[in-house]
């Protein structure tokens, strides 16, 4: 691993943008709840091929109403397949989208995993500005999350797959709804966390400010992410943070890296927020290809 900085040189004693919010009671898994019997809709819109790969622009209905938009990558010719849901990041208007993980996901595909790459709710033009509330905040995060597990139906329905090889990566708050996901949805045994803040509020509070900032701050409390950690029982994690990041202090990142039950490993990195450093890529994907393609 090229990593910078040990974990275990941190200290949690300062924060500087954040501070922590207090954990209410985690929501069950009732909470979640959906139709995973529901036919799943999916829709090709554009097939083509590179080299031995099959990569397809889809559509399929969402639990919650309307359309997931996501890309499907495949290896042609392997009857056994790994499978990875990846989930980007809210960042540059170019990446906040299912672009953001296609090297990653043509690089593990060409080595036998199959990815799904979606656009979570934030892909939608101006979303935190000008579409998002702090009165929709709550459910839209419990429908984002139900759209996370109907994603993995989708990958996991894909022929050859093999359900016990599945993998999560995510980033900003496709790390903060995947650590949600973790504690929720078993089906995941492995999870690449990149730069997630401890707090929902937190983040939707950087714009938008409710008439009761309190009562939003409670009404949050029971989807902050590190109880969902607490409780996961995923095989193993991959935390990944940086040095120059405006948003993630070095103690917050300890913090939610140290929520996740052992195995797991903290590493950062020479970047900013985005995380766009090839020592970053490779260190993901060779974390990945070890646990998803021990055998090839």
């Amino acid at each position: 691993m090229n990593k910078c900085v040990a974990a275990s040189a941190l200290t949690i004693a300062a924060f500087s943008m954040f501070g922590l919010r207090a954990q209410g009671a985690p929501l069950g898994s009732a909470a979640f709840a959906y139709d995973g019997a529901a036919p799943l809709g999916v829709k090709v819109l554009q097939q083509n091929r590179q080299g031995t790969l099959t990569i397809e622009d889809i559509t399929f209905p969402s639990p919650q109403g309307g359309i997931i938009h996501a890309q499907l990558i495949l290896p042609r010719n392997q009857k056994r397949l790994s499978a990875v849901l990846f989930v980007h990041w809210l960042g540059d208007a170019k990446t906040t989208n299912r672009s953001e993980f296609y090297r990653d996901a043509i690089t593990l595909a060409r080595r036998g995993s199959a990815a799904l790459l979606i656009d979570a709710m934030w892909a939608k033009p101006n979303w935190f500005m000008k579409v998002r509330t702090t009165d929709t905040d709550y459910a839209a995060s419990i429908g984002q999350v139900i759209e996370l597990r109907r994603s993995l139906d989708v990958l996991l329905s894909q022929p050859g797959v093999e359900p016990s090889r599945v993998a999560y990566v995510g980033h900003d708050f496709g790390a903060m709804y995947g650590a949600v996901l973790s504690g929720v949805d078993q089906r995941v045994r492995w999870y690449v966390l990149m730069a997630g803040n401890n707090s929902f509020a937190d983040w939707y509070l950087l714009y938008k400010q409710p008439a009761d900032k309190e009562a939003f701050v409670e009404s949050m409390a029971p989807l902050e992410p590190l109880q969902y950690l607490a409780k996961s029982k995923a095989d193993e994690f991959l935390f990944q943070f940086a040095i120059k990041d405006r948003y993630i202090t070095p103690a917050h990142a300890l913090l939610f890296a140290s929520a996740a039950p052992y195995p797991h490993g903290m590493f950062f990195y020479k970047s900013d927020h985005s995380l766009n450093v090839p020592e970053a890529f490779l260190d993901r994907v060779t974390w990945l290809d070890a646990r998803l393609n021990p055998l090839r």
